[in-house]
Order: structure tokens, then C-alpha cells, then sequence
């Protein structure tokens, strides 16, 4: 299964919840600072998200969206 994972960056606070909760280490805290001035969490590695959502749920102020991409399936025909 693959996902894809997007951060609004610019609400982010900097609290790095997400970070030990990614099956896969995916997230870390950036090097810069955002809008607000916290380093904000970002996708090291989206390639080896899978969707599971962990983040998305374990981020206090909904800035993570996650979507799963699944597998086409055969026409009717």
C-alpha cells in the first residue's frame, strides 16, 4: 500500500508528536522555521508511507492530511 502525506506546514507548531509514531521514519522536524516560528514536520522519505495515518491522528492541530492510494480494480466487463 502507498500513501502520500502533506503537512500545512505554516500551522505547525513544532510539538514532534508525529515524528516517533511513523511506522516507517517518514517524518522528522525541518531545519528552518515556519510562519509562526517552530520548525515545522516534514517528509523525509514519502516514498515509504504507506498511509497508515498514525500522524495524522496523533497531531493535535490537524495539520497532517494522509491519503491512501489503492490498487486498481479490474473492468467489469
Amino acid at each position: 500500500m502507498k500513501g502520500l502525506v502533506f503537512f500545512d506546514e505554516d500551522r505547525c507548531k513544532g510539538c514532534g508528536l508525529c515524528v516517533p509514531v511513523c511506522p516507517k521514519d517518514v517524518i522528522r522536524m525541518a531545519d528552518r522555521i515556519n510562519v509562526r516560528g517552530y520548525p515545522p514536520a516534514e517528509a523525509v522519505e514519502p516514498e515509504r508511507c504507506t498511509g497508515c495515518g498514525l500522524c495524522a491522528r496523533m497531531c493535535p492541530d490537524t495539520v497532517i492530511r494522509v491519503y491512501r492510494q489503492t490498487p486498481a480494480r479490474a473492468g467489469k466487463g
